[in-house]
């Protein structure tokens, strides 16, 4: 198989089908392909260190998938050990807590509080029982065309480029693996994935977005009730802000707690991390906290759009599966199990185009999964909800009412839907008509600042690599950020990336501190001048226990 952009440099591989991502999404596609077509032969990208290391979720998971997939899920020994027990919604005030009635989306019989790292890493001891290869530490950096821009594969980043750009001592070129169909399933903002919903306009609206900031922490054993689940609203977030916040308790007294903004917010002054740190300070979350420890962090965007948003899931040699393509229940706040389902029914439709009549007219055209998906109960589930979170452009308030309307009396027959009107890097308000939000100093106790809480990330990049955060404008990055982000401090971003200095002149420039980067896509989604690619094989975040 040939690619118009190949390098002589470059070896090649050849499979029936690559992956790009070893999540749930990508690695339940694999396993559920050889399952149909055993002969087939498959391999998955995974660009963290190790499979789960980039996996950052809530995570209460619905089996409804996995059951689907591997039926005998409990014999085998899947990590779901924490059953969900009891569900709490609160409405926040500033020094008050009102439990209110839980949204029917949101109960959780039957569900389970995970860490889906460790579920991803048991899906892939599954799939490598399957002989399927995985190679982890290995970036996808470029989507590979043959002269008819048809997708044929992937190439894996060249590794041991120095900082200005030239071939170190250590210099690797990367890989060429080519494919009668890649599978992209690099979740929520993948750059490869974009690219091409980018090139061949593949979505009817645009996709929206929050980011999660998430912390786990050791308790005392007296506050800790396994399988307790508890959702909040209200403050510290405005009502006009999207927004709120989960707190689980998982296993051997550690919680995660966590806090989602809407990317679609308007205020440049406001902070989703500062709102994280000044949430936990609420006594309702305070009490659970106090005389514990935090013991791991991180941050990842969220695909909020939807319905809406989906894109065309299916092109001439790919195919989009999981948060690639944005199959997050926004009302439920689960995404885990529709990226499973997706995962099931393209690895069903690969499997029947490889045994097709055309099976030898590489790159194929998986027709068949865009229909088995609107054919599917995933489909349903989200059509169903569809006006839930649009609603909520209206205020907190409006968004609430409807979403009860919707819930209990429209129940997803509504003869609209709601739009997706603006990109979420075109919703804020200039600094200059904006309302400063002045945050509290963190006290290192229940409250942090980014760099210390960096730390707890196992953020880790190659020492000398070129920023994998690309401007495209350099001028335009001192506009924007003073004029519209209010001032030097970058706000948006949860791990210090980046920063405003001077140079000798005194003139500012943006000082990009990539190795500090978790891999949460929030610049590049609320930035219009910040492109986010990937870096080097292995590098960012290390969530072993989230």
């Amino acid at each position: 198989m040939n690619a118009v952009n190949s390098r002589e440099d470059r070896e090649s591989m050849e499979f029936d089908v690559v992956v790009v991502g070893a999540g749930i999404a990508g690695l339940s596609t694999a396993i559920q392909l050889k399952q149909s077509r055993p002969e087939a032969s498959v391999c998955i990208l995974e660009k963290a260190a190790e499979v789960g290391n980039h996996v950052l979720s809530g995570a209460v998971f619905e089996p409804r998938a996995l059951n689907e997939l591997l039926p005998d899920w409990q014999t085998r020994g899947a990590p779901l050990d924490t059953p969900a027990v009891e569900d709490h919604f609160l409405f926040l005030t500033k020094r008050r807590a009102f439990r209110l009635p839980t949204p029917s989306q949101m109960h959780n019989k039957g569900n389970y509080i995970i860490s889906l790292g460790k579920l991803c890493r048991w899906l892939a001891e599954q799939a490598e029982a399957l002989e399927i290869e995985i190679f982890p530490g290995f970036a996808a950096a470029e989507v590979l065309y043959d002269a008819q821009d048809n997708v044929v594969g992937v190439a894996t980043g060249d590794m041991g480029i120095d900082k200005d750009g030239s071939q170190g001592g250590n210099f690797q070129p990367g890989m060429e693996l080519f494919a009668a169909v890649t599978v992209f399933a690099e979740g929520c903002r993948g750059s490869l994935s974009e690219s091409l919903i980018e090139k061949h306009y593949l979505r009817r609206q645009p996709q929206t977005y929050g980011i999660g900031i998430k912390e786990q922490w050791e308790i005392d054993p007296a506050k800790f009730h396994a399988g307790r689940i508890m959702h909040t609203i209200g403050w510290p977030l405005k009502s006009e802000t999207y927004g709120g916040s989960f707190l689980y308790h998982f296993e051997n007294n550690v919680v995660s707690v966590g806090f989602v903004v809407g990317l679609d917010y308007t205020n440049p002054y406001l902070s989703p991390y500062e709102e994280f740190q000044r949430f936990k300070h609420h006594p309702a979350i305070a009490k659970v906290l106090e005389g514990g420890r935090r013991i791991s962090y991180g941050a990842r965007a969220l695909n909020e759009g939807g319905f809406q948003s989906i894109p065309e899931l299916a092109i001439p040699g790919a195919v989009f599966v999981g948060c690639a393509a944005g199959f997050l229940n926004v009302p439920k706040i689960k995404g885990s199990h529709l990226a499973m389902k997706s995962g099931i029914e393209a690895g069903k439709a690969i499997a029947d185009t490889l045994a097709g009549e055309n099976a030898e007219q590489a790159p194929l055209i998986v027709s068949e999964y865009p229909k088995r998906m609107q054919q599917s109960w995933l489909w349903k589930e989200l059509k169903q909800v569809r006006n839930i979170r649009p609603s909520f452009k209206f205020g907190m308030w409006f968004g609430l009412f409807y979403s009860a309307l919707e819930t209990y009396i429209l129940r997803g027959l509504a003869p609209w839907t709601f739009s997706h009107a603006h990109r979420d890097d075109a919703t804020l308000t200039p600094a200059a008509r904006a309302q400063p939000i002045e945050y509290p100093a963190p006290d290192g106790v229940l409250s942090f600042d980014r760099l210390t809480n960096l730390a707890y990330s196992g953020v880790d990049h190659t020492e000398n690599q070129p920023a994998h955060l690309k401007l495209r404008e350099t001028e335009l990055a001192v506009e924007e950020s003073l004029n519209i982000f209010a001032g030097p401090e970058q706000r948006f971003c949860p791990a210090g990336v980046y920063e405003f200095q001077k140079d000798e002149d005194g003139k500012d420039f943006l000082q990009i501190n990539a190795q500090n980067c978790v891999h949460c896509k929030t610049c590049d989604i609320k930035v219009r001048n910040i492109h986010w690619t990937v870096p080097e094989g292995g590098g960012g975040p290390n969530y072993e226990l989230m």
